[in-house]
């Protein structure tokens, strides 16, 4: 099986990364200085539901409507949570997902499946491994955009389910219409970026997102992040999620049965997407699942117009160095896996019985996305 390019996959960040970027949020620390006895009390206090299975294989991936009756546009209310993630800003506002932001890993996944046609393996392999850094392993739920009570009491630190506005996780540097977490706000739209995207389709897409802007404009945020970030990375997983922003944008916003790469996506959808955070009118998802594994992708057309290999700053501006974070490992995606397992350990070092249990099965769920590759299956809360 074939699920992305070996060179897109081959960014792996130490998990000192996440750790360091949730320690120093005071929201986080309700059950921190606990005893192993209060941690049980406060376990018993909340429903506990621990791993769900993920969803099965969708039996229709036809290309259909999907600003349907059944999913008009509600705009979101302030206490709704939205976060760095356009699709899914728009599917929690449509009803593909709960309208507040907070969701179960499968309803994760069968929202991007069902309302963009998002391939399962992808949609299983980014939904756990973000679960299992920012969502509650004991309520199974998780926001989309920053820090809720909804989810349940955070858990005791270095853990902090904050959502996936939290740095360094699933939200990163070099976004397409988000500025660096060290320049400002990382997860609200930033118009200017928005504004300077939309020149790049001017200027190299014909007023369209097509695949020449989306690889131009991917390239000059990264030598952005560069030149103006002295903490920047491009490491493990943001390097794969990076590119993957670039390319989704082009094959799941177009509203076309299949991706014309040249053609592109208007102005409209971009804008609608990306700034009214909604469908366009009579959007519909494209028609065959967009999945890396199918070969061939704009992500690696995206990745190879202007290659740079995954590093960093080393503390001041223009201090990019390559760093190969797959540690050994020779195939990228079974990184990509055990990076989210090592993380996942690092955040979780002395689990109770309850949430040992939730987070054996969570990370079993994530091994569901990569055992026909297959990768070695890593059991470290069994």
């Amino acid at each position: 099986m074939r699920f992305i390019s070996a060179t897109a996959l081959s960014a792996l960040i130490c998990s000192s990364t996440v750790t360091a970027s949730v320690l120093n949020h005071p929201e986080y620390a309700s059950v921190a200085g606990m005893t192993k006895e209060q941690l049980v009390l406060y376990q018993r206090s909340i429903q506990i539901v621990g791993s769900q299975p993920p969803p099965p294989l969708p039996t229709d991936t036809s290309y259909k409507l999907v600003y349907d009756e059944a999913h008009p546009f509600v705009k979101p209310k302030p206490t709704d949570q939205r976060g760095p993630c356009p699709a899914l800003n728009v599917l929690a506002s449509h009803g593909y997902l709960p309208h507040d932001g907070i969701a179960t890993p499968a309803q994760l996944i069968n929202a991007v499946v069902d309302g963009l046609n998002m391939g399962w393996t992808t949609a299983t392999l980014i939904t756990y491994g973000s679960f299992l850094m920012n969502g509650n392993q004991l309520t199974n739920l998780m926001s989309i955009g920053g820090h809720s009570s909804k989810t349940g009491p955070p858990p005791q630190p270095p853990a902090h389910a904050g959502g996936l506005n939290v740095h360094n996780t699933f939200e990163g540097d070099a976004s397409l219409t988000r500025s660096d977490d060290f320049l400002g706000n990382s997860h609200n739209l930033n118009i200017t970026l928005f504004n300077h995207m939309v020149d790049y389709m001017n200027q190299f897409g014909n007023g369209s997102y097509n695949i020449h802007a989306a690889a131009e404009y991917r390239y000059a945020r990264i030598q952005e992040s560069i030149a103006t970030n002295p903490y920047f990375v491009l490491g493990n997983p943001r390097y794969v999620i990076a590119y993957s922003d670039a390319s989704a944008s082009l094959e799941l916003f177009s509203n076309d049965s299949t991706t014309d790469w040249e053609r592109g996506v208007s102005l409209n959808n971009i804008k609608s997407f990306y700034v009214d955070a909604k469908f366009p009118e009579g959007f519909h998802r494209r028609g065959s699942p967009f999945d890396p594994s199918s070969g061939n992708t704009s992500f690696d057309f995206i990745q190879a117009a202007h290659p740079v290999a995954p590093g960093m700053n080393m503390g001041t501006v223009n201090s990019y160095t390559p760093v190969d974070f797959n540690q050994g490992e020779p195939n990228p995606v079974c990184a990509l896996y055990n990076h989210f397992v090592s993380v996942t350990v690092d955040l979780y070092p002395d689990p109770s019985a309850e949430l040992r249990q939730a987070l054996a099965g969570n990370i079993h769920n994530l091994y569901q996305a990569v055992k026909d590759i297959p990768c070695t299956e890593l059991f470290p809360f069994s």
